[in-house]
């Protein structure tokens, strides 16, 4: 565990500052051209960019609230949203009834290619724009690194339910 009363160097906060800003200032970005092009929230597209990316652009709620970092409510809001305009479908897990699985439709994947180019456009002029191919190369090692390290406890969507006591 973390020490603490250890404080932070000017180099340390500086990270994580320009880390904080680089995050809010893409992210905005992002969700203004994923709104534009494809009437998509940041999560939404999210949710149906890692079914498209699934071999069988299918995968169980709870896998996806965890994948996205986002609770199972939200998550079945954001669902919820896209199956009514056609882009998923929802139907109980096959291999657990209490869960619920996913899947992207034609006008889902039709969708995702509308948004892309303006994603990826965005992505290329403020993020890799500045940065040399071994700065992305090692951005990549970096936030991998860190991603693990997080994601080695698990997420707080993937925790057990507990039960209501009486």
């Amino acid at each position: 565990m973390a020490n603490p009363s250890r404080s932070f160097d000017p180099t340390e906060l500086g990270a994580y500052f320009a880390l904080i800003e680089v995050s809010s200032l893409l992210r905005h970005t992002v969700e203004q051209q994923l709104q534009e092009a494809g009437g998509l929230s940041y999560v939404q597209f999210q949710l149906l960019a890692r079914l498209g990316d699934s071999p069988e652009g299918s995968n169980r709620m709870t896998d996806l609230a965890d994948g996205v970092v986002y609770s199972r409510s939200g998550l079945t809001y954001q669902a919820q949203s896209l199956e009514q305009r056609g882009l998923v479908t929802r139907a109980p897990s096959p291999d657990d009834e209490r869960g619920t699985t996913v899947t992207i439709t034609e006008q889902g994947r039709d969708t995702l290619a509308k948004v892309f180019p303006g994603h990826i456009a965005v992505l290329d002029e403020l993020l890799f724009e500045p940065l040399a191919r071994g700065d992305v190369e090692v951005l990549a090692d970096v936030l991998g690194r860190i991603r693990d390290h997080m994601r080695s406890a698990p997420p707080r969507s993937a925790a057990p339910r507990r039960r209501k006591t009486r």
